[in-house]
């Protein structure tokens, strides 16, 4: 589980923010030095370490013992407790990560002016999950429900950096590699090289190979597990490609940092 940790806020009691309440606060910054380095903390190590007295440390630590947060070790140190796993558990059964797009995704929508999707992987197609359109005339023709080849798109490439070659040829070895454009990937071995340029580059780009005149730039979700859940992407015209790459890249990478943090990476 991760732990918020402010950076303001780990240089002594000087950095408290008022709105904070105290005790709150000061648990925060106990369970995330403990969960960095579970076993490595007695009380005396915590209280030099957080500054912290040790009437207040000790107050606190029975406290958050007693309450399962965190668990006390033979050699008098601590590890994250079993609570902490419950309220982990009880987070991801009421998280919506279709909606954490819809909540997070407009304003970079807005702030590049172009169209955003959400997609994951299935068998050799993205199935599309969420869609923000940009202002404009031009529609594309995914939505949300529909499936599109994995190998002719961004979403479906950035979310097999990650593969093997062994694995990316089981998975594709009856697919027919339909041209969408003469710019379609066609090959495995092509489809590799792209998803080896991809993990890279940290982000895939696509350039006509879904529909002429469409370019693509996405980045992957992760989940607490380390492992890519999704994609996100923008798409745009080739009029506005050279103009606003760099611009959506930056954008792609921090929608899919945010949408990974809200699923525990």
């Amino acid at each position: 589980m991760n732990l918020v940790s402010y950076k303001k806020l780990t240089e002594g009691e000087e950095g408290l923010n008022k709105k904070l309440v105290p005790a709150i606060e000061r648990a925060n910054r106990i369970l995330t030095k403990i969960g960095e380095k579970p076993n490595e903390y007695r009380m005396i190590d915590l209280s030099k370490e957080l500054d912290l007295n040790k009437s207040s440390m000790y107050s606190l630590l029975y406290t958050m013992t007693d309450l399962g947060w965190i668990t006390k070790k033979e050699k008098g140190t601590y590890e994250l407790g079993p609570y902490l796993g419950r309220l982990n558990h009880l987070y991801f059964r009421n998280f919506s990560f279709i909606q954490s797009f819809y909540n997070e995704a407009p304003k970079y929508a807005t702030e590049v002016g172009e169209t955003i999707q959400l997609g994951v992987l299935k068998g050799t197609d993205v199935l599309y999950l969420g869609k923000i359109d940009a202002i404009s005339n031009v529609r594309l023709v995914t939505d949300p429900g529909m499936t599109f080849p994995a190998y002719a798109s961004a979403i479906g490439k950035i979310q097999m950096i990650d593969f093997k070659k062994e694995e990316i040829e089981k998975r594709f070895r009856e697919c027919n590699f339909e041209k969408k454009t003469s710019n379609t990937t066609s090959s495995i071995d092509e489809l590799y090289k792209k998803i080896q340029f991809a993990s890279k580059e940290k982000v895939a780009i696509e350039n006509e190979e879904s529909a002429y005149g469409f370019h693509c730039v996405a980045a992957p979700i992760y989940n607490y597990e380390k492992k890519i859940i999704a994609g996100v992407s923008f798409s745009m015209q080739t009029e506005n490609w050279n103009e606003k790459f760099e611009m959506a890249k930056s954008a792609v990478l921090n929608l899919s940092e945010k949408l990974s943090q809200l699923t525990g990476f």
